[in-house]
């Protein structure tokens, strides 16, 4: 017998899945605030979740990684009056199971309900006759909903001999995705080899992935084993396919539906028994339309598709990636661990981070090296173009909060060589302020870290108003 938990701010909407459920043989409860959905996912046992999205307190698909994160981890059907296309691909990407409107009869809605409740009882079967070890997944940090998601996406890629297709911006990971996909897999303890798209020059592509035989061009002068059948056993893995040259992808679709190639210089074909996992930070379908990437290609890549979301729709994980490779750095340069102050939690969390996890790892680098052995990490040892889009975009905010000017005018905007000046000396300003509290005013010692002459520091310190002591 399972149970169901019904949030929607329609009684009759509660009163009808109510008995829908019960004439299936289950039990349920119904909320009509998302607060209260919340508070009962939480406390209750619940096994299926049926969600509205526009209710009197919220919009459901906000509160939706909430309740799959909730002890129990419930699959979660949407239903909704108003059909949003946009509406329902976020949904489905924040982990619903369903996602319905509610024009459709009951019987509609119970299908989706079967369907979920035999996904999570022959999950729940699995597990237990597996004994599963937790999923490997060195370097991918984080718990946020939509992190989660894509590893339960990597667990069922992994089960399978399925081609793979990992999207995502450039920086999110896809090659940890993909190492984690080999590494969960039955070809685990064979090889994961390399091709980097991108780098393959054009006029050795084909001898690097099919390898050659002597003499098979001037200056072959030895028998060379392609990346193709290096990866006999194990996985393929194409990083940025999107730069595969249109002269190799018609070759390439072969290897992939015969798994047998042709060396160069060689009479006879080989095989390669390899399993392919393929990234690419481009808009494929995109390229097909524009004839810069064949379709059946396309087709034959994405047998399963991973797509991984950008760091800023994450935040939640920002400060455990922070910890985790700022640990790593520590060990690495031989530093005693580092604080954070809450200051530069917050900062961290405030940028957009366009370079994804792959830019935070950068400047967590750069911070550590600005910080020495300074015991605690302020944003002062940012680098500075964070710290002054992080100052930009709190101004910007902040202006735009502002109530209208009478008469409907805008506020001027200012110079940018004054706007420069301006974000300069505020980020000064808190620079000298961290600097002369982290060494209690002692200035030899500030003038140690900082690379600042004696009379220098004095100077900035008397135009700022910054206490200083001897």
């Amino acid at each position: 017998m399972a149970h169901i938990l019904i949030i929607d701010d329609d009684e009759s909407t509660r009163y009808s899945l109510s008995r829908m459920v019960k004439r299936m043989g289950h039990t349920s409860t119904s909320a009509a605030t998302l607060r209260e959905g919340v508070e009962k996912a939480s406390s209750e046992e619940v096994d299926v979740v049926f969600l509205d999205v526009r209710m009197p307190d919220g919009t459901g698909i906000d509160v939706l990684p909430a309740i799959r994160r909730s002890a129990s981890s419930p699959e979660v059907i949407i239903i909704t009056g108003y059909g949003d296309p946009d509406g329902a691909e976020l949904a489905l990407k924040s982990g619903a199971w369903d996602y319905m409107e509610k024009g459709c009869s009951i019987k509609e809605m119970r299908l989706p309900l079967i369907r979920a409740l035999q996904f999570r009882e022959e999950r729940n079967t699995r597990a237990q006759a597996k004994s599963i070890v937790s999923l490997k997944r060195e370097g991918i940090v984080g718990s946020s909903a939509r992190l989660m998601a894509c590893l339960d996406q990597v667990a069922s890629a992994a089960g399978s001999d399925a081609n793979v297709l990992v999207t995502g911006e450039t920086g999110t990971g896809k090659e940890l995705f993909a190492r984690a996909i080999h590494e969960n897999s039955p070809r685990a303890k064979r090889s994961f080899v390399v091709v980097d798209c991108a780098a393959l020059p054009e006029t050795l592509v084909e001898s690097l992935l099919f390898g050659h035989e002597k003499g098979a061009f001037t200056g072959a002068d030895k028998v060379r084993e392609g990346l193709i059948r290096q990866a006999d056993g194990g996985t393929l893995f194409l990083d940025e396919v999107g730069e595969l040259p249109m002269s190799l992808q018609k070759a390439f679709l072969r290897v992939l539906q015969e798994r047998s190639f042709r060396p160069l210089g060689s009479a006879r074909e080989q095989k390669s028994d390899f399993r392919l996992v393929a990234a690419t930070n481009r808009d494929l379908d995109e390229m097909v339309q524009a004839e810069r990437f064949r379709e059946d290609l396309l087709f034959r890549l994405k047998a399963f598709t991973i797509e991984l979301p950008p760091l800023r729709e994450r935040r939640e994980d920002i400060k455990e990636l922070a910890r985790y490779h700022t640990d790593q750095f520590c060990e690495r340069y031989g530093l005693a661990p580092k604080g954070f102050s809450p200051e530069f939690v917050d900062t961290l969390a405030a940028y957009a981070w366009p370079g994804n996890v792959r830019e935070l790892v950068n400047a967590l680098d750069r911070a550590l090296n600005a910080a020495r052995f300074d015991p605690t990490l302020f944003p002062a040892h940012l680098p500075m173009d964070v710290r002054v889009e992080v100052t930009r975009s709190s101004l910007q905010r902040k202006t735009s909060c502002d109530e209208e000017p009478p008469g409907g005018g805008s506020y001027p905007l200012p110079k940018l060589r004054e706007l420069r000046d301006r974000l300069i000396e505020q980020a000064e300003r808190q620079y000298l302020q961290d600097l002369m509290a982290l060494c209690l005013g002692h200035i030899p010692k500030a003038c140690e870290l900082s690379g600042l002459s004696q009379s220098r520091l004095y100077a900035l310190l008397q135009k700022y108003g910054i206490p200083k002591s001897g």
